[in-house]
């Protein structure tokens, strides 16, 4: 069967299977990416790892330990936090990013960690970033992260896999900043929730490294798990002129992998000529779940807001509302490259940024920053007016100087506008280009220098119906169980949210009991719920349950309450995670919720539907009334998860042997 860009990553770093077997989406696997980054969440991460029992790591090569998030904050207590999470990066031997050395995701460009047709992942959202070098960059829990620091693995669901075709070209002053803002504009009603992207088409071909990673990491926004670009001459050119610059700017030590004596371990030319010989490429006719088609020459500069990358608007139309700003930011890892820097500096440079507004400024990493600096962009903009902060996240995720107060309006060149996110809830955010950006904090007010005829952007959406094979038979393994029954029960929500299955009240009380988190699940759903809930019971929820938060009770409650298993339309991926990670299974069933919605309605919350719902995972097959389903093999990967209790007895048993 011909297999996606995505599928072939994945098969390339997937552990433990079968000789023979073929991955692709749906398919449980256990992984051994590339490389893990954490952040400043690595003090989360540290008690994590030393609560399984582990004492080391197992490959400090894999290992990237980065501080981006709160550089801002030098209290005793954050310094003492930074000071904790170096002294274990140098003890354990992993490679170390102190505060100023820039965000985690830039370094993990910069110093060649995301490479092209590798797996890397990040306990952080924006690591889709890396798919705009044509590397799978995923998304892991905090969870994941001390598993792989102490075992080299964890597990992954292949996701559902769109194609997105670029056709066209962008025009001259819009960017692919603009273009994120309009699929994720257009395209606004979760067409990719949870699902990986393969970007592809003439378009991608006009599309530069830094436009690629901007809009790999704003497909986050969008819903995906994954936005990948294709390997071509474009990355390999950017990854050549790479290694030259490293090559002269000179490097710190030669782990002992690397690829060439005297050489950067993993940005070299040694490297590079064996990616040229060997380019994972899609196989034609491989099945996507969906195809999305935009022309980009549709595209105009847009902004996304206020308060939701859903609603985008042209700039030309935004500027006749004369809507006056308070604060404009050119930061973050979405669009602080050293091109976007200069972009705003054309705008500014012997100019004076608009009375009232306050232009906040933030290189992506120091490299970024000396090079604007060389070129006298930096200085262009200081010298408008602009006030610089520390290379890092900062006012992008609500931290440090600069942050929205009630009642202000911000125009921002970062990824995510939710409210409140970058201060006052109270505040109106919207997103746009670093040119915008630039010319808004000129004339103090969302306004961009752009003439052009406005059009409507032209997008469609394909659906595809996958081929149904006949299931394989799926291997169980001992102490899984091959056939499980139960009562069905069935709450019809869609985006039931984690605070709808745990309220937030009860998250931080540490000594919560099981029990206790038992008797209060579904709470701020449906207080019926507990009631009509009985040990046993299999829970059919609707779709994208559990989004919201990233509270693991969420999922730890429903197990304590007895609850076998969840059946859904489908899952927030991070509850997916923690669900799985702590031993609990949940099932991704469309057919079988569409035909309970239609039964039961919509007119109770919670309903004991009087049906009994069999599992065979050996045949991946659902029975309910008469009618079977089918669903995603659970393999192997996700067996033993279940079997051992979660992800930290998995990593303790595998310590163990």
């Amino acid at each position: 069967m011909n297999k996606t860009l995505i599928e072939k990553i994945a098969q390339k770093f997937a552990v433990g299977l079968p000789i023979g077997y073929m991955v692709h989406s749906g398919d449980y696997i256990t992984i051994k990416p590339a490389y893990v980054m954490t952040h400043d969440n690595t003090g989360a991460v540290i008690p994590k790892f030393k609560s399984i029992g582990a004492e080391k790591i197992f490959n400090p090569r894999q290992v990237v330990n980065t501080l981006d998030h709160n550089v801002q904050d030098t209290s005793e207590k954050n310094l003492e936090k930074y000071k904790k999470i170096e002294d274990f990066a140098r003890n354990m031997g992993v490679d170390f990013y102190p505060a100023g050395r820039g965000i985690g995701h830039q370094i993990m460009c910069e110093e060649g960690y995301a490479f092209p047709g590798t797996m890397v992942v990040a306990s952080d959202s924006h690591s889709n970033m890396y798919g705009g070098l044509g590397c799978l960059g995923t998304p892991i829990v905090r969870t994941d992260a001390a598993a792989i620091w102490a075992t080299g693995k964890t597990w992954w669901q292949v996701p559902p896999i769109a194609k997105v075709i670029l056709k066209g070209k962008l025009k001259i002053g819009v960017t692919g900043k603009d273009l994120i803002i309009a699929l994720c504009g257009f395209f606004n009603n979760d067409e990719v929730l949870n699902h990986a992207i393969e970007f592809i088409g003439d378009g991608a071909n006009n599309l530069s490294i830094d436009e690629r990673l901007a809009i790999s990491n704003m497909t986050t926004e969008w819903g995906a798990l994954a936005g990948v670009f294709p390997i071509d001459d474009i990355t390999i050119t950017w990854l050549k002129n790479r290694a030259k610059f490293i090559s002269q700017r000179g490097f710190e030590g030669v782990p002992s992998d690397a690829d060439g004596i005297g050489q950067h371990p993993r940005l070299n030319l040694t490297r590079i000529e064996k990616l040229e010989k060997d380019i994972l490429h899609a196989d034609e006719n491989a099945f996507y779940s969906k195809e999305l088609t935009i022309d980009l020459t549709s595209i105009q500069p847009f902004v996304s807001g206020p308060n939701t990358v859903k609603v985008m608007n042209p700039v030309s139309e935004l500027a006749k509302k004369e809507i006056k700003i308070n604060k404009a930011y050119l930061v973050s890892c979405v669009n602080s490259r050293v091109d976007d820097i200069t972009e705003a500096a054309k705008i500014l440079r012997g100019k004076k940024i608009s009375e009232g507004v306050k232009f906040y400024i933030a290189a992506a990493s120091s490299e970024v920053q000396e090079e604007s600096e060389k070129r006298g962009d930096w200085q262009a903009l200081i010298e408008s007016g602009a006030i610089p902060l520390p290379s890092g996240c900062g006012p992008c995720i609500g931290l440090g100087t600069g942050l929205l107060e009630d009642g202000e309006v911000g125009i921002s060149a970062t990824n995510r506008n939710f409210k409140g996110r970058m201060g006052s809830p109270k505040a109106q955010a919207y997103l746009a280009s670093p040119a915008v950006v630039a010319y808004s904090a000129l004339t103090g007010k969302i306004d961009y220098d752009w003439n052009e005829i406005q059009v409507e952007v032209i997008g469609n959406i394909k659906i595809n119906s996958k081929e149904k094979l006949e299931a394989p038979k799926v291997k169980i393994i001992q102490g899984f169980k091959e056939i499980i029954e139960g009562d069905l029960i069935f709450c019809h929500q869609d985006n039931l949210n984690t605070d709808g299955i745990y309220p937030g009240k009860y998250t931080y009380i540490d000594d919560f009991t099981p029990e206790q988190q038992a008797q209060v699940v579904m709470e701020n759903y449906d207080t019926e719920f507990i009631k009509a809930a009985g040990a046993g019971d299999i829970l059919a929820g609707g779709f994208n349950f559990g989004t919201g938060s990233s509270r693991e009770q969420a999922a730890t409650a429903l197990k304590y309450k007895g609850i076998q298993l969840v059946i859904a339309g489908s899952f927030n991926e991070t509850y997916k995670r923690n669900a799985i990670n702590n031993g609990f299974l949940v099932i991704e069933c469309p057919e079988l919720i569409l035909f309970l919605k239609e039964k039961f309605g919509k007119e109770k919350l919670t309903v004991k539907t009087g049906l009994k719902a069999k599992i065979d995972f050996k045949k991946s097959q659902l029975y309910v009334n008469g009618s079977s389903h089918s669903f995603d093999p659970i393999g192997e990967a996700a067996q033993e998860l279940i079997v051992t209790g979660g992800l930290e007895e998995w990593v303790k048993k595998n310590l163990s042997q």
